[in-house]
């Protein structure tokens, strides 16, 4: 009969590749965006300006809009030297918020078999099987965690006449409140099949191989 000592070098191994996955998951974001049609990338300049004086001149502003202004290159558009001389203003903020808590209750462990944590190995325990919700850990895997919204948004105006061209926003829910991190893919989902259909919301999945999914959102 396999030792204890055997199912927990069975199960340290499970554990790294259960933490490995959680760490994959892809980031998720809903998008919504409303524009008029846009004048094809035929030399117009543009230049990404703070909606929020407040961050104009910062570092982090700066990091953000390069992401920004990366997004507008892969589109046709040129960066104009100073917003003084850009044909389009690409006006743009972020955020996140101060977190809400979350409890979640799970009546098998971790949810992975009807055992428990690592369901399905019974062999010599008896019928409870070996995991965290058997008679030994006490019943239902009750956790707490903080879950934050972060989002950007980017409107973009003719500089000329100060007519407004494109709206867009997008937000994500996630557990994570790292700046750095979020507003790069936050970005990265409002850019993907711009400017999109005005008026209409999707989803954007975006996975760490950088494939993307587009579903729209009722």
């Amino acid at each position: 009969m396999p030792s204890m000592k055997t199912f927990t070098r069975l199960a340290l191994p499970l554990a790294l590749v259960v933490g490995l996955s959680a760490c994959a998951t892809p980031f998720k974001a809903d998008v919504s965006r409303f524009a008029v049609p846009l004048p094809a990338p035929q030399g117009q300049t543009f230049a990404v300006v703070a909606e929020d004086p407040k961050l104009a001149g910062g570092l982090e502003f700066a990091t953000y809009a390069n992401e920004v202004a990366a997004e507008m290159t892969q589109l046709g558009y040129a960066r104009a030297s100073s917003p003084e001389t850009a044909d389009m203003l690409v006006r743009f903020d972020y955020r996140v918020d101060g977190g809400r808590e979350r409890v979640r209750t799970d009546l098998n462990g971790a949810g992975f078999g009807p055992w428990g944590r690592w369901g399905g190995w019974g062999g010599g325990f008896g019928a409870w099987g070996f995991g965290f919700n058997d008679p030994f850990f006490g019943g239902p895997d009750v956790r707490s965690y903080t879950i934050y919204t972060s989002g950007v948004d980017v409107k973009i105006d003719r500089r000329a006449d100060g007519q407004r061209l494109f709206e867009g926003k997008a937000e994500a829910v996630s557990r994570s409140n790292r700046l750095p991190r979020l507003v790069p893919n936050l970005v990265d989902a409002l850019f993907t099949g711009f400017p999109g259909n005005s008026g209409e919301t999707v989803r954007i999945t975006i996975r760490d191989d950088n494939e993307k999914t587009v579903r729209a959102v009722d």
